[in-house]
């Protein structure tokens, strides 16, 4: 498994404006992606997370693109694709994003909320290493990102950043705010006592369904 990089703690990343209309088109999107909406699964006796399954609209195929190039296909796919530069090979690919409420305010520093980070990280990595594989095992590729680096684990040579705020804005239309240069996530629910996480799949879509079946649903509300 790769090495994890760094801790990046702030989440920061560059501040993006919407217009009423491109949220609104943002909005459209989500609702349309959605395979499976948002259901909170266990992890432990102790421990959930909140998980769906989308397509992927346009503008997150984008951001797919420029994190994964064509490292999610098959070689003999990807040969194929160097011959066809309008090659749009989006139906079978989903994002698995997950969000875990976190017991402190992380937008809060302290040693209290770096522990309460390394707990969060550890379900999710757990969890994601462990779909990511049942559907590898299915013979069909899977990544998780590292949220940390917000780099991929498993697929090598990836040095682009994917960002979990813009994927969570684009895919469930989930809110952020602005702290100096960085965006903060907010949870409906939960504001920003929330750790987003995200796993993606070239699969079928019936296939990564069925798999997700095999977790249990939480009964907390």
């Amino acid at each position: 498994e790769k090495r994890r990089k760094k801790r990046n703690t702030s989440h920061c990343h560059h501040t993006i404006t919407f217009s009423s209309f491109q949220l609104h088109l943002r909005l459209s999107h989500s609702i349309m992606s959605t395979l499976l909406p948002p259901v909170l699964l266990n992890q432990s006796s102790s421990d959930t997370l909140e998980c769906s399954i989308h397509t992927l609209p346009k503008q997150l195929m984008r951001e797919f693109r420029h994190v994964f190039a064509d490292k999610y296909l098959p070689q003999d796919e990807q040969d194929a694709m160097m011959e066809a530069s309008d090659g749009d090979d989006t139906r079978d690919i989903l994002a698995i994003p997950t969000n875990q409420k976190a017991r402190q305010d992380l937008v809060a520093i302290g040693e209290e909320v770096e522990v309460e980070k390394d707990r969060l990280l550890n379900v999710f990595i757990s969890f994601g290493h462990d779909l990511c594989t049942k559907i590898r095992a299915r013979g069909y590729w899977a990544d998780y990102i590292d949220p940390c680096s917000g780099l991929p684990m498993l697929t090598t040579d990836c040095n682009k950043v994917y960002s979990e705020v813009d994927g969570m804005e684009c895919l469930l239309n989930y809110k952020s705010y602005n702290a100096g240069f960085c965006k903060i996530l907010t949870h409906p629910e939960w504001g920003s006592a929330v750790y987003p996480a995200t796993m993606f799949a070239h699969a079928p879509a019936s296939v990564v369904m069925e798999i997700m079946k095999g977790y249990p649903i939480s009964t907390k509300a």
